[in-house]
């Protein structure tokens, strides 16, 4: 815990400094609509850019991941060799696979490139899966990989974070307007920002969940494509047994195989969808010939 809170801390702090240096090379007034722009995509973005791009580096400090380089044991052959084949037939270079120590079913995919990605599964996995389930595991998160969810959530949030903070101070300084200060940046703005920023945000991460359960979908569709229907179906079946909790990091949470549980308010926060609807999806789905080697599934 005390790892994860550091690099979260220090990835916040790289980007207030880098925000701050680019503003005063470029003379950004953030009391001008223009400015505020500025100011404000800097920071929606930069901290989800600067996130993507060490992503991979954060993943196997929070986790702990051995990257298998020389397999020293034929599982690790193993799971060298099937995340190279379905690299090849996904049309994406051949990702880092490494093994972390969790006791839960669990792995995930993370890198801003989708040729020079990480797979990682974790020693629970290895231990409770089948090969069958743990190739349609390592299927499900290449297909992650050849989507290009990392990027496309890294631009979604970074969308997301703009649109939050131009609307909460626009709407702060009207609201410290209307009670009479000529400036607009009173203690009304202060306190209006700092409202609206949290439930802007709250917004903000509802459609940002939305979007990383409906993404949840594809990945299946992709790793039913790459190691088959069946071994698919198989696979998120026998997560069922565990699924609720996960000790992955937030970074690369919402890439994971397994996700949490949830009802109300909650559910519309879950970054995967409840494990029935994924199954039921599948086995409803037609067959896509060309889903493999297109490397996205629609």
């Amino acid at each position: 815990m005390f790892k994860r809170g550091f690099l979260f801390l220090a990835t916040n702090l790289a980007v207030l400094a880098l925000v701050s240096i680019v503003m005063s090379i470029l003379g950004v007034n953030p009391r001008q609509f223009g400015g505020l722009l500025i100011m404000a995509a800097l920071f929606g973005f930069g901290g989800s850019i600067i996130s993507l791009l060490v992503s991979k580096w954060m993943a196997k400090r929070a986790t702990g991941a051995h990257v298998i380089e020389t397999p020293r044991n034929e599982a690790e052959q193993w799971l060298l060799g099937t995340v190279r084949r379905q690299a090849q037939a996904a049309g994406i270079g051949m990702p880092e696979v490494a093994i972390y120590d969790a006791p839960e079913i669990n792995a995930f995919a993370t890198g801003a490139n989708r040729n020079n990605a990480l797979v990682a599964v974790s020693t629970g996995l290895l231990r409770a899966m089948s090969r069958d389930e743990a190739e349609a595991v390592l299927a499900h998160e290449v297909s992650h990989v050849a989507n290009g969810d990392m990027v496309t959530m890294a631009l979604l949030q970074g969308v997301l974070n703009t649109f939050v903070i131009v609307l909460s101070r626009v709407i702060g300084r009207a609201i410290d307007g209307y009670l009479g200060n000529r400036d607009g940046y009173g203690i009304g703005y202060y306190l209006g920002v700092f409202v609206l920023d949290m439930v802007f945000g709250l917004f903000a991460s509802m459609i940002a969940m939305w979007f990383s359960r409906h993404r949840e979908f594809r990945a299946d569709a992709g790793g039913a494509a790459l190691a088959g229907k069946q071994k698919m179906i198989a696979a998120l079946e026998r997560l069922s047994q565990t699924y609720g909790h996960s000790s992955l990091p937030k970074q690369v949470a919402a890439f994971g195989i397994s996700g949490g549980v949830g009802n109300g308010l909650k559910r519309l926060l879950m970054s995967h969808p409840p494990l029935e609807e994924r199954i039921s999806a599948l086995r409803n789905a037609q067959p896509d010939a060309g889903a493999v080697r297109q490397g996205v599934v629609a």
